[in-house]
């Protein structure tokens, strides 16, 4: 599989999927990818690989977008702090997230890269109850920045799709895994999932047979967000409270989602899927340096403190509640 680090390139009120051609969409995300990353990237009309001059990931020739929410720290006073992520276990780089492209595991199952212009959501940021939520978004608490004990597989053991409800010595990891059967068809679609679908069967979701609708098996595309919530244990709360809301309001964590914009150059995707790359070394792509992809960022279009102890969540979003 490929696992590879994709650095900060901005952190806005921007979602051209959901919200396109909005400047100041109503939450913030935390963005990594090709910097041509804007408010409106029309599908197919507009490709990443010819807009971009650079990439905050390991791969030079990935100007894909991948986008989450931000998350925040609320202190008892009722101000906020964004959470910083931290590097991944085994990676290089600054904040930002994981992210994998993972092939069936038998090693003979065909794979289709996303063609151009693809791109998908999975979560919903209105999601509100445990009830319903789409498979494998889960968060887990690292019990040191080593993750060791490891926990297992991702959604599995002690991960859970609320927030951890305790205090977590290694922060907590946010992990979105997206659909691996796709219509053969359609780019998009009006809400940014009718087009992709989960297979029938299969807790990690790289195994399992497509449903008829959606025969074509994609990569299994997976972001892992290593929140530092650990920086916060001197301000954490002594009585149970959950202090942590994402910057939607979401003080559960039912709401996470993640957001995908296909944008590799030419045929390079399938290559590596074909060569079954292993992590971050792959033949036939250009690693960067650590540094040369850190160095790949963008200025807000929305112009705005996000890093400062705020009054208030960015956009004015109110937190539903501070408990689960």
């Amino acid at each position: 599989m490929m696992r590879f680090q994709c650095n900060q390139l901005v952190v806005e009120r921007l979602d051209p999927l959901v919200n396109p051609g909005v400047v100041g969409t109503p939450h913030l995300h935390q963005i990594v990818g090709g910097n041509s990353f804007n408010a409106s990237m029309t599908p197919v009309e507009f490709n990443p690989a010819e807009k971009s001059t650079c990439t905050s990931c390991t791969f030079a020739e990935d100007f894909s977008n991948y986008w989450t929410a931000s998350l925040y720290f609320r202190a008892s006073n009722g101000t906020y702090k964004r959470v910083p992520q931290y590097v991944n276990l085994g990676l290089g780089g600054r904040g930002g997230m994981t992210v994998y492209y993972i092939p069936p595991y038998d090693g003979k199952t065909k794979v289709t890269a996303f063609a151009p212009g693809f791109r998908m959501i999975a979560g919903d940021p209105a999601h509100s109850t445990q009830t319903g939520m789409q498979r494998q978004i889960c968060h887990r608490c690292a019990p040191n920045y080593q993750q060791n004990p490891f926990g297992g597989a991702p959604c599995t053991g002690d991960d859970s799709t609320l927030f951890p409800k305790k205090f977590c010595g290694g922060g907590i990891r946010a992990t979105i895994t997206f659909p691996t059967c796709w219509d053969g068809k359609n780019v998009d679609s009006p809400d940014h999932k009718s087009h992709v679908s989960y297979p029938r069967s299969g807790t990690f979701e790289s195994t399992g047979q497509c449903p008829d609708s959606h025969p074509v098996r994609l990569p299994q595309v997976m972001y892992e967000v290593m929140w530092d919530t650990a920086i916060f244990k001197d301000l954490w709360p002594t009585n149970g409270e959950n202090p942590l809301v994402y910057s939607f309001g979401d003080t559960n964590g039912f709401g996470q989602h993640g957001d995908y914009l296909f944008g590799w150059k030419g045929d390079s995707l399938q290559k590596a899927l074909d060569a079954r790359c292993n992590g971050n070394k792959c033949a036939g792509l250009t690693t960067q340096t650590d540094a040369e992809a850190a160095a790949c960022t963008k200025p807000q279009t929305v112009v705005e403190d996000v890093d400062s102890w705020l009054t208030e969540l960015p956009g004015g979003v109110k937190a539903a509640h501070l408990d689960h």
